[in-house]
């Protein structure tokens, strides 16, 4: 009898699922790490105050007095999934629909389900840059940046997701490795100028891909005037899409968007027009003000060049990012060698971007957004997210990954472990249990004062403390990084508040400064250890991660505050 064996690509198939699965499930949890601020306070934090009427701390980046922020995603968004629990609480379908855990997964679900959208581009693009499918698809599921990062509310999230959709767009094959006719230069000139708003350095990553978009328009051996056709219909649905984000920009920061779009009694059309013109708001110039300023850049951090090459896309890509490099050299040394030998290395219509042996194409992809974003002083990891589609399908390319397999296994495990489970990971639960205690029905039935003080955290995302604005009976204040002196100061200053007799003030901090709080000579009536948290800007301290209380290093502390 003849045994029938599964196909490595079946086994490959059904590990995708498997990760795909994790994915969604992992976002559901939720997920507690807290990567950066930014993952709130550039949607859904913006959102839930707009939407939701909820009190949160707007960044000056929506301030109207320096609007560098489209309204547009977040709107499409978070702003999209609040207005859907907002209506189902309201129609009784689900009476308690807004809280903290909806608040912070509702829109992280949305990213999750479009994060699905690289998967769909590795799905197209594999086979015609020679990479097998199901081994590629692998690798980009199983990547700590697609679990972790492409479920969070980035802006460079959605800036990788667009780079992934330009890819597919311009590329010259169909799945089935026949030529495409390049009829998509309408979708192309849309998706470069959304790009372009939700990101200015978006143009970093579309560079390449409008090259070798244009470069086979022109090689396509087509009359001249379908060919302006072509770059016609791109400039005009760009220009379309442009004016789309800075209307809805305008009507935003002028305070005509969200309560008052439709509010045009006293005023015609025309004036309403008239009005925009002369208030209009293009966010990614002001966008582009602020950051070619090296000192604005300064006061947000400022990096060595090299620190994109050498240090973030190793975080983020480990031995992949080694492996690219090495074969970038490589292909280097080549071409200089060419040039040496007197050669043209531009043959016909493919030089650089010819699908040849070696990939270059891809390594372009890949290095050229890396050296633009090398540029700027400013470099974060997060910057460089969008890369992991050229790398994913340049590693599965002549099987490249598969020697390391093991390695990128344990590699993405710690990544994971790190970023989406340790990293000021305290500090949502701490925020869930928060929102539990200040909307018990103790509190409601007799009104109390909180007082809710964050020290040595990250930015803490009121919207999921779940305050309506309206409510002035819980106060929230952070303190981050403050010093010895200065968090003493103000805890002493409240400990010895006696005007309020009905107050209740809680300290949250992590448990590497637990020691430092007990030298302000304040009591505290009872205290709560969320774990695991790891705050880098506050390491644990290696002793005591080896003694019995190793727990505290590695916690968050809520200390309700003696009077």
């Amino acid at each position: 009898a003849s045994r029938c064996r599964r196909s490595p690509a079946m086994g490959a198939k059904e590990l995708w699922v498997l990760l795909a699965a994790l994915r969604a499930g992992w976002c559901l949890l939720p997920q507690a790490g807290y990567l950066h601020p930014d993952e709130f306070f550039q949607s859904p934090e913006v959102m839930a105050g707009d939407i939701l009427n909820l009190q949160v701390y707007y960044p000056w980046e929506f301030l109207s007095s320096s609007p560098c922020r489209t309204v547009v995603f977040p709107l499409m968004t978070s702003g999209i999934t609040y207005w859907v629990i907002k209506s189902l609480q309201q129609l009784d379908i689900c009476s308690s629909c807004i809280n903290s855990y909806t608040l912070l997964v509702s829109p992280r679900l949305l990213f999750t389900v479009f994060s699905f959208i690289l998967d769909y581009s590795v799905y197209r693009l594999a086979p015609s840059w020679e990479a097998d499918r199901w081994k590629a698809l692998v690798l980009l599921a199983g990547s700590y940046v697609t679990l972790v990062f492409y479920t969070r509310t980035f802006t460079n999230t959605l800036e990788g997701l667009l780079f992934a959709l330009l890819m597919v767009l311009v590329s010259s094959r169909k799945p089935d490795s026949s030529l495409a006719e390049p009829t998509s230069s309408p979708l192309i000139g849309i998706v470069t100028t959304a790009g372009f708003f939700n990101r200015p350095t978006f143009l970093a990553f579309a560079l390449m891909p409008l090259l070798y978009w244009a470069g086979f328009i022109v090689d396509s051996q087509r009359s001249i005037k379908t060919v302006i056709n072509d770059f016609l219909k791109l400039v005009l649905c760009a220009c379309f899409t442009a004016i789309v984000f800075i209307t809805a920009d305008t009507f935003y920061f002028t305070s005509m968007g969200l309560d008052n779009l439709y509010d045009i009694k006293n005023n015609s059309l025309f004036d309403v027009i008239g009005q925009l013109n002369e208030k209009m708001i293009v966010t990614p110039f002001n966008f582009l003000s602020y950051n070619l300023n090296p000192h604005n850049l300064a006061l947000h951090g400022s990096h060595p060049r090299v620190t994109h090459f050498t240090v973030n896309g190793m975080m983020l890509f480990g031995i992949l990012h080694v492996l690219a490099i090495g074969a970038g050299c490589k292909m280097l040394k080549q071409y200089i060698c060419q040039l040496l030998r007197v050669k043209s290395y531009y043959h016909g219509s493919s030089g650089l971007l010819a699908h040849s042996e070696g990939k270059p194409t891809l390594l372009l992809f890949y290095f050229v957004p890396l050296a633009f974003l090398s540029l700027f002083s400013h470099q974060e990891p997060r910057f460089l997210i969008p890369l992991i589609l050229p790398l994913v399908l340049f590693s599965t390319s002549q099987n490249r990954a598969m020697k390391w397999k093991y390695v990128i296994v344990i590699f993405n495990m710690l990544g994971a472990l790190l970023f989406g489970c340790l990293h000021q990971g305290g500090l949502i639960p701490c925020l869930f249990r928060l929102e539990q205690l200040v909307h018990s029905p103790e509190s409601s039935n007799h009104p109390r004062h909180y007082t809710l003080l964050f020290a040595h955290t990250y930015m803490p995302p009121r919207s999921l403390l779940n305050i309506k604005k309206r409510d002035t009976h819980i106060e929230v204040i952070d303190m981050a990084g403050s010093e010895e002196e200065t968090l003493c100061q103000t805890v002493e200053q409240r400990a010895n508040d006696f005007t309020c007799n009905d107050c209740h003030v809680f300290v949250v901090i992590p448990g590497t400064i637990r020691a430092t709080i007990t030298k302000c000579g304040v009591s505290f009536l009872n205290e709560t250890l969320i774990f695991p948290h790891l705050s880098m800007e506050d390491p644990p301290h290696i002793p005591f991660l080896l003694s019995r209380d190793w727990r505290s290093q590695l916690g968050l502390y809520i200390l309700q505050l003696g009077r």
